[in-house]
């Protein structure tokens, strides 16, 4: 049974569509907040977000906390509001695999392992978003 009672080219959106829109809404929220949150946290203890980073041997602590914690932040709540969603998303995916290859790959340790697993799962959203865009409620729509 169809769910879509639109005459093509009426401009009436499909429940299905609509309901596809919701979803990636939804989706879109839950993918930001991890990233708001944690840019959100590194830019605001800059020196304990450096210190630990220049612990794991990353280079200039400092300026990679930044430069991390601003593509958390603004990748985030591009995300969120869908500006720009496909290349944001690619970004985040990227981002987000290279993370867990510098950041948790003792994988002796359990935990270290589930939260290696953990940001596939979310680089696998993201690659999902890439594909579907950010649908109907979102910049993108908006702009066209």
């Amino acid at each position: 049974m169809s769910t879509n009672t639109s005459v093509a080219g009426s401009g009436t959106v499909s429940y299905a569509a609509s309901n596809a829109s919701g979803t990636i809404l939804l989706g879109r929220i839950l993918l930001s907040v991890i990233f708001v949150l944690s840019g959100f946290g590194k830019l605001t203890a800059i020196a304990g977000t450096a210190g630990y980073f220049g612990s794991m041997g990353l280079p200039m602590p400092t300026v990679t906390a930044i430069v991390v914690g601003l593509l958390e932040l603004l990748g985030g709540l591009a995300i969120l509001i869908g500006f720009q969603t496909r290349i944001t998303a690619w970004v985040l995916a990227i981002f987000t695999v290279a993370t867990g290859l510098v950041a948790h790959t003792g994988w002796a340790d359990q935990m270290q392992m589930i939260s290696f697993m953990k940001n596939l799962a979310i680089a696998g959203g993201f690659l999902v978003l890439a594909s579907s865009g950010a649908g109907t409620y979102s910049v993108d729509a908006k702009r066209g």
